[in-house]
């Protein structure tokens, strides 16, 4: 939470955003390997604040409050941590499950922490024609309002895919490092400006 603080109160770099705009960070995902085998069913009834249900999903469900994530952990000792909105705080809350698993008698290490995705968004705060967007740059673009109200725009450089919508809303996922989402932004900023309603 602090971190969107912190955005929202400094003066924006023009040089890094000059849109003016700096998308705010939602969710980041990572993965870390725990290099060791999880019996999860013993591991979901000596821990708290996890649930097991083989049927419905392979892993062990753990949440943290602080910082406020999810963790997927896996038999074969993978991890996925979802939910940070900073990039320090995937690391952190990462560390802290490993850390329980370990408290709870499992040999776990904290081996190859990647994040996977960052998703980030951010409004223009001006409405968008969808229509003028997905005709100049059909190949990049999937627009089907009728199953979807957004314009999904895939980018090739940085790898990420945007979800545009009427409003103004725009939501950038995929990215693996915090400046994919600004620079995809900057990117894709000036083809809004234009087909502004």
């Amino acid at each position: 939470m602090a971190d969107q603080v912190l955005e929202g109160s400094q003066p924006v770099d023009l040089k890094k955003h000059p849109s003016g705009i700096v998308p705010t960070i939602q969710n980041i995902v990572s993965t870390v390997n725990l290099d060791t085998k999880l019996d999860l069913k013993a591991f979901a009834l000596q821990a708290r604040n996890a649930e097991y249900n083989p049927k419905r999903f392979p892993a062990v469900i753990m949440r943290i409050r602080e910082p406020k994530t999810t963790a997927l952990i896996f038999a074969n000792g993978k991890m996925v941590c979802t939910g940070a909105k900073s990039e320090h705080q995937s690391k952190l809350a990462a560390r802290k499950y490993a850390r329980i698993i370990q408290k709870l008698g499992f040999n776990a290490k904290f081996k190859d922490f990647k994040i996977g995705n960052i998703v980030a968004s951010c409004d223009v705060k001006f409405p968008i024609r969808l229509e003028g967007v997905a005709y100049e740059h059909g190949a990049f673009c999937s627009y089907e309002p009728e199953l979807f109200p957004g314009l999904t725009y895939q980018m090739k450089q940085p790898k990420v895919a945007l979800s545009i919508f009427v409003s103004g809303k725009v939501v950038i996922t995929g990215a693996k490092v915090r400046d994919e989402t600004y620079a995809a932004f900057e990117n894709i900023y000036p083809l809004l400006r234009k087909n502004q309603q």
